[in-house]
This record gives C-alpha cells, structure tokens and sequence, in this order.
C-alpha cells in the first residue's frame, strides 16, 4: 500500500484497462482450410491478416494453437509455412473449438487466460467457440482475420460475441497493443507487416 491506495502490477494494470498482455496471450487459427476457404467472402483478406498474425506472433514468440475441421483438408499453405514446422493442429468433428478431444488439455497447459481469435466461419466455428470460451478466457475476435461466406452472417456472428463480452479487435489493434512502444527491436522487425 503506498498513501492509503493499492498499487497495481503492471500486467494486472493492462488487465483491468483491457489491454491485451503478452505474457498471457494466446493466438487461436481455427479452421482456416483448403476447401472452406475459397467460399468464404474476403478469402484474400482473411488470409493476409491472418498470416500478419502468424508472422507477429513467431516474432514476439508467442504460442498459437491451430484447428482444422475433419475432411475438409489441411490448413492453407500461405498460414501453413508460416507456422511452427512442430505445431500440430488439433482435428475436430464439433463445430465449438471445446468438443474437440484434447482442445482444453493443450489449451490448458499453454497457461494462457486470453485467446486472439481468428477463423471462419464467423458465425459458427468461432462464434460457437468464443460462446463457451467467454466465461473462462478474456477473448479478443480479430475481425478482420474472421469471415463467413455471407457478410450478413460475419455481421451477426460479431454482434453476438461482442453481447456475450468478447472484445472485438483488428489485426493492428492487437499487434500494437502487444507491441507497447515503438523504438525497440521487436518493432522494427514488426514494421514491414504494418506497412
């Protein structure tokens, strides 16, 4: 106690601001595949921020988790080389990221309490996904690393999750409030995907 107030930890300040702390961040790629992707609305957009995102995270050395919905093929080759060549992605029936078998066991041992969400389709895998994850996790949507094949669905699925408290973000949004400052090294190695 310091004249009468308790002082907060820095990470615990970020916390009660809602900023997103690195030390506790998680980034989540769920289904973003071969055969699902060409039917989605902005397919061009939702690969180049997601792969910012990728790029970001291997540079801030933050831990991602993948999943891919059986039979509907791997994960796109442009995310894909971007990856952790030893990252292997969880494989699920359930639409909800939580039904899949080993889904919270791997996410739990991660130790990490805040999920950067990015995938397709909006309003179901990730919407279904950040419903239940809510209550457990702080969730941060990055909608411009989302979509549907629809963008009335998108529109919908991001209104419901923002109701049920999920932040809704951007790619930039969350790359600069992990990053905290400019001048450093890690900015510079960040700046080419901002550019």
């Amino acid at each position: 106690m310091e004249g009468g107030n308790v002082r907060m930890a820095s990470g615990e300040k970020e916390r009660a601001a809602g900023l997103i702390n690195p030390e506790d961040a998680l980034l989540l790629v769920i289904d973003i595949q071969e055969r699902l992707v060409p039917v989605m609305h902005d397919p061009e957009g939702l690969i180049r921020e997601t792969v910012k995102l990728v790029k970001f995270w291997q540079i801030m050395g933050l831990p991602i988790l993948v999943t891919e919905q059986e039979k509907l093929g791997p994960t796109v080759s442009p995310i894909r080389e971007e990856l952790p060549e030893d990252l292997e992605p969880i494989t699920k029936l359930d639409f909800n990221c939580f039904g899949a078998p080993g889904f919270e066991e791997r996410l739990g041992s991660m130790g990490r309490s805040t999920l950067v969400v990015t995938g397709i389709e909006t309003h179901i895998c990730v919407m279904q996904t950040v419903l239940q994850g809510v209550t457990h996790y702080n969730i941060h949507v990055v909608m411009d690393a989302v979509d549907s094949r629809f963008p009335f669905n998108k529109e919908a699925g991001l209104r419901r999750m923002e109701r049920a408290g999920a932040v809704i973000s951007t790619t930039e949004m969350v790359m600069f409030e992990l990053l905290k400052k400019a001048g450093t090294d890690t900015f510079r190695q960040v700046l080419p995907l901002v550019k």
